[in-house]
């Protein structure tokens, strides 16, 4: 019987494979990343609590970590694969799934059915949106200053002016019967601007270098608007959805100039000489 089944011999060769240690640059982003995922899915829950000022608070919040994270990782040379297709993830979760039921519990459930497919919808729109986002990334032929822009509204800005009515309610603007009509239209449009190809400023190449003259004025106005947000976050927010819609025809405008200059053999402007009309990123 040995013959034919002789005793395991492990050969030497065939030792546990050690894994080095990952370093922590690599998690740190991905850490932010789960961080925001919990406030979106918290945000969830406190919507079917009913419980609608501190679910928005959360969606802002992710959407504020979700501009920290992917900065974070390449401040630390710390991007993945791994890290893209969890920030994608998380962002269907926060600012797809999240405002949607949000919206829903807050005046869609008044429309019933089809209060319903517009939630759906709305998801549905930031699903698309990140998977062409993700596509593009892929793309070797595109030009390298089409990355000063985002094809169509980008997901944590459609999140944040799709909560529009809510924040208007909470300054005492009731959003009763007659106005769930316009919260079901505005939240459509904000779905097509998702999807659409409309070019929207990316901001991502801003402020990578800093005239020094400009430094001790930008610390004021970061301090101060962080001081308007905290004393008065919804008034704010509501300002902050509104300029952004406002800005988005310049942005068009802006592009189109570039796109000319291209077709013509002239050098498109770069995006830090372009002085924004306003603030675009939320």
């Amino acid at each position: 019987m040995d013959d034919l089944f002789p005793p395991f011999a492990p050969d030497a060769n065939d030792r546990p494979r050690r894994f080095r240690p990952v370093p922590f640059r690599m998690i740190a982003p991905n850490m932010i990343t789960l961080l925001a995922l919990c406030l979106g899915l918290t945000a969830i829950r406190l919507a079917f609590e009913g419980r609608f000022e501190p679910a928005v608070i959360a969606v802002i919040v992710a959407a504020g970590l979700d501009g920290i994270d992917g900065r974070v990782a390449r401040l630390l040379k710390g991007t993945s694969r791994f890290g893209a297709e969890l920030d994608s993830l998380a962002d269907f979760v926060n600012f797809g799934c999240a405002p949607a039921l949000i919206l829903y519990s807050f005046t869609l459930h008044n429309l019933k059915s089809v209060g319903w497919i517009v939630a759906l919808v709305f998801a549905i729109a930031m699903c698309l949106r990140l998977a062409r986002f993700n596509a593009m990334l892929d793309d070797p032929n595109r030009p390298e200053w089409k990355k000063d822009y985002f094809v169509g509204m980008p997901a944590p800005a459609g999140a944040i002016t799709g909560m529009l009515p809510l924040y208007l309610h909470f300054l005492g603007i009731p959003v009763g019967s007659w106005g769930v009509a316009v919260v079901l239209a505005y939240v459509l449009a904000i779905a097509l601007l998702v999807v659409s190809t409309v070019p929207t400023f990316s901001g991502k190449t801003w402020g990578k270098r800093v005239p020094r003259d400009l430094v001790v004025p930008i610390f004021l106005v970061v301090v101060v608007g962080f001081g308007l947000v905290i004393s008065f976050p919804f008034e704010a927010m509501a300002a902050v959805s509104l300029g952004y819609l406002a800005v988005i025809p310049f942005g068009a405008v802006q592009y189109r100039k570039r796109v000319k200059q291209e077709a013509s053999g002239e050098a498109p402007v770069p995006a830090e000489a372009i002085e924004p009309p306003a603030s675009t990123k939320p």
